[in-house]
């Protein structure tokens, strides 16, 4: 019995031909059932570590892209621009003098404006001792103003300028205020010795001498009178140890006397 083909001859050997051989392979899809059940709790378990150690930086990407979102908005639009400025406390000048001295366009950027430099040009104008403004969201900036408190009146020819506490000349009026004291100095000014030490002479004076007082003459820096009512004249001296002066000129003021010289306190003569 002749033995039969050999199991597994290629086509090339079944036909008697020589040839290359040719092998043809095809992928098939394993099942489920074809993982064994650890390997597949393996993967599972390699999948979400995977997706724990991406989530962090997926957070920490969306939350960059959210913060330069708003910050386009917020900085480089015109959304949260300027669309009002408040002006509070303003009595001797306008909002509208405020709003020009501020400097800040209508639409720019709320955030944008320089707070610090803002309050600065308002505080520039002569009547403002200090401004400070804040926002207020979406689109105002808020003025607070406070305006100098004059301590003197100055005249000036036939007008009077008032000075504050610094001796800064802040308003110019036809007609002397009723309720200030009137100081007389040749250039009144902050700059000015003679308006700094008339300032201190007032701001060391009792009730009693304020009111008696007509005015402060600066003659010099050396030689500063008081004038009160009752044709009295207090020679005050010079700027220095106003206290201990208001104090001995007070204790005279029933004197009969015209002249009360305290400019040295520790010596008093009048006359």
């Amino acid at each position: 019995m002749s033995p039969g083909p050999a199991r597994g001859r290629t086509t090339a050997e079944a036909s008697g031909r020589r040839g290359p051989v040719v092998r043809r392979w095809q992928l098939v899809r394993a099942g489920s059932d074809a993982v064994p059940p650890s390997a597949r709790r393996f993967m599972r378990r390699a999948r979400q570590r995977r997706m724990r150690a991406a989530l962090p930086w997926a957070v920490a990407a969306a939350v960059l892209v959210l913060a330069g979102l708003i910050a386009w908005i917020v900085l480089g639009t015109g959304l949260f621009g300027v669309r009002e400025v408040r002006v509070e406390g303003a009595e001797l000048v306008t909002p509208v003098q405020v709003r020009e001295a501020a400097g800040v366009p209508d639409g720019v950027p709320l955030a944008r404006v320089d707070l610090t430099g803002t309050a600065r040009r308002i505080g520039e104008l002569a009547p403002v001792e200090r401004a400070t403004v804040t926002r207020d969201w979406p689109g105002a900036l808020v003025v607070r103003v406070v305006e100098r408190t004059p301590v003197a009146a100055v005249p000036q020819g036939e007008r009077f300028v008032l000075i504050d506490h610094t001796g800064t000349v802040f308003r110019s009026l036809d007609e002397r205020p009723g309720d200030v004291p009137l100081v007389r100095v040749t250039r009144p000014g902050a700059d000015d010795p003679g308006t700094r030490a008339a300032v201190a002479v007032l701001g060391a004076l009792s009730p009693e001498l304020r009111g008696s007082l007509l005015d402060v003459s600066v003659e010099s820096l050396a030689l500063i009178k008081l004038r009160l009512d009752g044709g009295r004249t207090v020679v005050w001296g010079d700027a220095s140890r106003n206290e201990d002066k208001a104090r001995v000129a007070t204790a005279l003021l029933d004197q009969r006397a015209k002249t009360i010289d305290v400019s040295a306190p520790d010596v008093v003569t009048f006359r």
